[in-house]
């Protein structure tokens, strides 16, 4: 019986470390408890290799010693897999190239409301030499203090937003305003009406689709997906598939807190990771550097901030900013330089 036991309890180890792996193969990776878990694959590791631990410390007792043996196989072959993903993704420091003539820089920082300062952030953003500048969490009078700021150093923005106005659960809340910065030089841009009643957007904070108004010129989306709490895991669900259907036009740029990782992108993409868009971190090197939570090293976050585009662009660098953790927000920034495909 002991023997019978041991060998289901095998069973069920090896079945759960291969889902938390591999949800995608399951499908999975938008169930819970499933897509938290899959967030924090750093998290992963570090527990296959605390069973690993144990189970090695447990094969000194002969009754255990074929289930513990067992057990340390498959923390090792999960965390290994785990780690593999991570570095296939990019777990570098990462860096930008000199911006060329037709390069556009797109930064996206989750702001938390007032957490970073208006002055901070357009330092930043003055700094990263961005062309556009997704701002989830931001009010438009902060995001319109950002742009003139920017302009007084020399970098003008023109200002759009998406608020989602009072709400009963969460008044005077910032996380229902999403505000985007985009550069003259990109041209003049609009945000399309069917975002502004609620209805043809992310169900519960506002994402911001702008529009060329003279129709040359990527579309620029400012994300916020709600996050997957347990209570929310329909609306997140709708919400990821509603981003992939902004990108299934040629010419998109998308950037802000999708409040998901690439696993969770799975089966979403109609030629990239996300409907046609694919991710500029996985494709510069910095996909697994974490851009949140600031509370946590960068290598044990979750990278649920992303900019992502069309194949009209090519990423050619991307950077994590460590070195605000500080500013109040509980995300880090994320810059990306595109280049337009060659034709």
């Amino acid at each position: 019986m002991l023997r019978l036991i041991g060998l289901l309890f095998t069973v069920l180890a090896a079945i759960a470390a291969a889902i938390v792996t591999w949800p995608q193969f399951f499908r999975l990776e938008r169930t819970f408890p499933i897509a938290q878990i899959v967030s924090l694959r750093p998290v992963v590791v570090l527990v296959c290799a605390a069973v690993l631990v144990v189970a090695l410390l447990l094969c000194l007792a002969r009754p255990l010693r074929a289930v513990a043996a067992s057990l340390a196989i498959i923390a090792v072959l999960a965390g290994v897999a785990n780690a593999a993903i991570l570095i296939s993704r990019g777990v570098g420091r990462g860096a930008l190239p000199e911006p060329t003539e037709q390069s556009i820089r797109v930064m996206t920082w989750n702001t938390a409301g007032n957490g970073a300062d208006a002055d901070l952030i357009a330092q930043t953003a003055v700094a990263m030499r961005a062309d556009i500048v997704a701002l989830p969490e931001t009010t438009i009078e902060t995001g319109e203090a950002v742009a003139i700021a920017m302009r007084d150093l020399g970098s003008p923005m023109w200002a759009h937003h998406e608020n989602f106005g009072e709400r009963d659960d969460f008044p005077d809340w910032a996380s229902n305003s999403t505000t985007l910065l985009i550069s003259p030089e990109l041209g003049d841009y609009s945000v399309i009406s069917s975002t502004s009643d609620g209805e043809s957007n992310t169900s519960q904070v506002p994402t911001v689709v702008a529009m060329p108004v003279d129709g040359t010129g990527p579309v620029v989306v400012a994300v916020h997906a709600v996050a997957p709490r347990q209570s929310e895991m329909d609306d997140w669900q709708s919400d990821l598939q509603w981003l992939a259907d902004q990108c299934g036009s040629e010419n998109v740029i998308m950037a802000g807190d999708v409040n998901a990782t690439v696993d969770h992108m799975a089966r979403l993409g109609t030629g990239g990771d996300l409907g046609n868009c694919r991710d500029a971190a996985v494709a510069t090197g910095t996909g697994a550097v974490g851009t949140w939570s600031t509370q946590w090293p960068a290598l044990l976050g979750t990278p649920i901030d992303h900019v992502l585009s069309t194949d009209a662009w090519v990423a050619t660098g991307s950077v994590v900013l460590t070195s605000l953790d500080d500013s109040g927000s509980d995300h880090r920034p994320l810059v990306v330089q595109l280049e337009p495909a060659a034709r």
